[in-house]
């Protein structure tokens, strides 16, 4: 720990839907301090108004580490979604090891160890590193997150009811963002129990078919999935100008999916009651908490 009375947090993606989740769980905690690591001033002050310190940083600026890791015990590491997170992740981490942090909870994605679907390796690539540069860790591994449906790159998922997604009839494991937050929080909290952990999180598993037929319940509106090929997918995104790297290891997956070539794509866990002593969200459940945004 460092010369500080608490423990000192540093929390990476402190803007995205993991990340700032993970704040609003600890911040009201007063057996840790909490610093949000943020690109821009204009960014800092939505937390400035909570309470919330922050710190100016940014992955690719590698001269904002060494301040942004002052003092700092713990991180949770949330890289952006291309290719360049193995070079962010390593530069980051190293510059972590010199600063003296001790636990590192990455956010990471799907599969088992021996995954073969390129951006989820490119994840434990940096889970390897942070095991062979002797951090004490925590790996998360989130499946599918309900909140894609949502909104997917900053557009609405479902209009009027209706929406197309690019794995025809396959079933996949879901799992809430907030569930995801909630045990980062406590793997930050509590790094002596989640130490050496890694935590599978798929809750749910359910076509859109049958999570159409969920919204179609509860909301008391038709909607309807309608699929579509992975080349429409991967067209948007090129007409877009997405970092293709990334998209196109997104583009095979969902082809994957589709053909059912994913080994356990629809597996779910049982270790979210044992980590929180809460049941996980489900899609009934996350429907009837977000029935505002989906209902047209």
């Amino acid at each position: 720990m460092s010369d500080n009375k608490l423990p000192r947090i540093l929390i990476t993606g402190a803007t995205g839907q993991v990340g700032n989740k993970t704040i609003e769980f600890l911040k009201n905690n007063n057996e840790v301090e909490v610093i949000a690591a943020v690109r821009t001033q204009e960014k800092a002050r939505q937390f400035k108004r909570k309470g919330i310190d922050t710190v100016l940083f940014d992955f690719d600026d590698e001269l904002t580490h060494p301040e942004a890791l002052k003092n700092v015990d713990r991180v949770l590491i949330v890289t952006g979604y291309t290719v360049d997170m193995l070079r962010q992740s390593k530069v980051f981490l190293d510059s972590a090891k010199v600063a003296g942090v001790k636990h590192v909870v990455h956010l990471g994605a799907c599969g088992p160890d021996n995954t073969t679907v390129a951006h989820w390796v490119w994840h434990q690539l940096v889970e390897k590193y942070i095991e062979s540069a002797g951090f004490s860790f925590t790996h998360l591994r989130p499946e599918t997150f309900m909140q894609n449906l949502l909104s997917y790159g900053g557009k609405e998922v479902v209009k009027q009811g209706v929406f197309n997604q690019y794995v025809e009839s396959a079933t996949k494991s879901w799992v809430d963002a907030e569930d995801v937050a909630q045990v980062a929080a406590l793997s930050l909290l509590h790094p002596d129990l989640h130490a050496g952990k890694t935590y599978r999180m798929g809750y749910d598993a359910k076509s859109y078919d049958e999570i159409a037929e969920i919204l179609t319940r509860l909301i008391k509106k038709p909607f309807q999935y309608q699929p579509q090929s992975p080349e429409v997918f991967l067209k948007s995104m090129q007409d877009a100008g997405a970092e293709m790297a990334y998209m196109h290891c997104v583009y095979e997956h969902y082809k994957r999916y589709a053909a059912g070539t994913i080994p356990g794509a629809d597996e779910t866990f049982d270790n979210f009651p044992q980590i929180t002593g809460k049941d996980p969200v489900n899609w009934e459940a996350f429907v009837k908490k977000h029935k505002a945004e989906f209902d047209y």
